[in-house]
């Protein structure tokens, strides 16, 4: 019910973590800025978590410089003060375009990177919906040293999302169409 299988609509992630942690409580950090990604403490059966969220109700959650920044220094705080992190995963890949370019997303979406493959504590990556290309890799992948990772059952899980891959791979035929849109 909290996240849409069909993956159309965007949920608001909030609602996700209200359900997960103890009696719905939790304190977001820096909640205006950088808006498409959560920071937040709570308690999970009584212990203190610092939880890490993709917001697809803006920019669609997608990894920007800002996100990127504010993520890796949640990661960094919470691993000095020894509170482990869960991360949920709704992520559609970084925000493409000049503007982030120049302003060093590579750099930006390394700090995060280097923030969680530094992070010395307990590590949990859950998958909701989306998970694309470097922003999965980025956002504590079981391959970067998430000690545990789930995924919901309506999760994807791919390099790209589908209508972008169709869009690469059967490119000369949607050219050569009648009707390239259909």
């Amino acid at each position: 019910d909290l996240v849409p299988a069909d993956g159309n609509r965007p949920y608001d992630m909030h609602k996700v973590i209200e359900e997960l942690v103890d009696d719905g409580d939790f304190l977001e950090i820096h909640e205006r800025w950088a808006r498409n990604i959560i920071c937040a403490l709570a308690r999970l059966d009584g212990q203190v978590v610092g939880i890490v969220a993709n917001q697809p109700q803006s920019l669609a959650g997608v990894l920007d410089i800002e996100a990127s920044e504010k993520a890796a220094r949640f990661v960094q705080m919470c691993d000095a003060f020894n509170i482990p992190i869960i991360t949920l995963l709704d992520v559609p890949g970084f925000l493409p375009g000049v503007d982030q370019e120049h302003g060093g997303i590579i750099r930006h979406g390394a700090k995060l990177l280097y923030a969680y493959c530094n992070a010395t504590v307990p590590r949990i990556s859950l998958i909701l919906r989306k998970a694309y290309g470097g922003a999965y890799i980025v956002m504590d992948s079981q391959s970067i040293g998430a000690d545990l990772t789930y995924a919901w059952p309506t999760n994807e899980i791919a390099v790209m999302g589908a209508e972008g891959a169709a869009n690469v791979i059967f490119r000369k035929q949607i050219a050569e169409a009648a009707d390239p849109e259909a």
